[in-house]
């Protein structure tokens, strides 16, 4: 029987995505990225933030794209397979490491409004994932009206 690990994460990139090639000339990219959460502690009533950083690595075509377009800060989809690596830190301590091998990165940033009126990106709007080149799909700016039921269903989750 087949096996399917599939993880899914909204964050920000904890640094610039940093590429190299492995021997064979393949392309990797690697980036850490934190996902925040908010619960509300029963007892005290007060709100209680946490983040979880994960290691995301980008393979091809879609590792060179992800290390030009994306930079720290910038808000992601993360699409990929998950797994969990033990290691012990130079002190002794053991830790884990949560990873995700990426199928897909979306960026999340919002699109900017230039002085002739016309838009730019801060960063693509469309996939890194996929086969070939990914549409760039364009995000809503500050000041448009609500989105509409078309709109809702380009959303990658």
């Amino acid at each position: 029987m087949a096996s399917f690990s599939k993880a899914m994460i909204i964050g920000n990139l904890g640094r610039d995505p940093e590429m190299r090639y492995t021997p064979n000339g393949r392309p990797v990219t690697e980036f850490s990225v934190a996902v925040n959460q908010s619960t509300k502690n029963q007892q005290t009533n007060e709100w209680v933030e946490a983040t979880d950083w994960f290691r995301v690595t980008v393979w091809g075509d879609r590792a060179e794209r992800t290390a030009e377009q994306l930079r720290k800060g910038n808000r992601v989809f993360v699409e990929g397979r998950f797994r969990t690596r033990e290691f012990e830190t130079k002190d002794g301590q053991k830790r884990i490491s949560l990873e995700i091998t990426a199928d897909n990165v979306v960026s999340l940033e919002a699109r900017v409004r230039d002085e002739d009126g016309g838009g730019s990106f801060n960063a693509p709007a469309g996939g890194f994932g996929g086969g070939g080149d990914a549409p760039v799909r364009p995000t809503r700016s500050a000041g448009a009206s609500a989105p509409s039921d078309d709109d809702l269903d380009d959303l990658p989750f």
